[in-house]
């Protein structure tokens, strides 16, 4: 049966003729929130918010207010080295994709290193890590949802330069439901 035929058999096509501005997806979905405030967004390689979060290059390309708090994304620039230790995350899951290099990641206590085009998934509550490993910088593509963390980011990259002190950054990391275990 072709669409057109089955809108017209189940009587969606009648419900949503019915009831003005309601999309067939709105009302098959019950969903209510709109997307009419979003706008669409290309963004170029080299663009995007870039902040250094502990040596962590992070070019920023979505953020909440451009998904309506529904995904953070961001491209880490990183140094071999260079990583996250140990860490739970209590608001969002994390998908980590690499495009150049080789990252060590740490997932519910497996770990592995992941190559170009390997991607891990960490769900929220379970304790994750990763850092750079070989010779060459690493990029890695790393969204977050729901979006929120980017404001951690921008108070981590606030920081004076020079090492961290570890208090101030657990403090800050946990004000936004992120701790570190050991």
């Amino acid at each position: 049966m072709d669409r057109k035929n089955f809108i017209k058999t189940t009587g969606i096509g009648i419900g949503v003729a019915l009831i003005p501005g309601v999309s067939v997806s709105k009302s098959i979905l019950g969903e209510d929130r709109s997307t009419a405030d979003l706008e669409s967004k290309i963004i170029r390689d080299g663009n995007g918010d870039v902040l250094n979060v502990l040596g962590d290059i992070q070019t920023h390309k979505l953020v909440g207010s451009d998904t309506d708090n529904q995904i953070v994304e961001w491209v880490d620039d990183v140094e071999p080295g260079v990583g996250i230790p140990p860490h739970i995350h209590t608001k969002e899951d994390e998908i980590f994709r690499v495009i150049a290099g080789q990252i060590e990641i740490m997932v519910d206590g497996k770990t592995t290193v992941l190559q170009a085009g390997d991607t891990a998934f960490a769900p929220k509550n379970i304790s994750h890590a990763w850092t750079v490993v070989g010779t060459e910088k690493a990029k890695m593509i790393t969204s977050a949802f729901p979006a929120g963390i980017e404001m951690m980011f921008q108070e981590l990259s606030d920081l004076p330069p020079g090492p961290p002190n570890f208090e101030t950054v657990a403090k800050i990391c946990g004000n936004h439901g992120i701790s570190f275990v050991k």
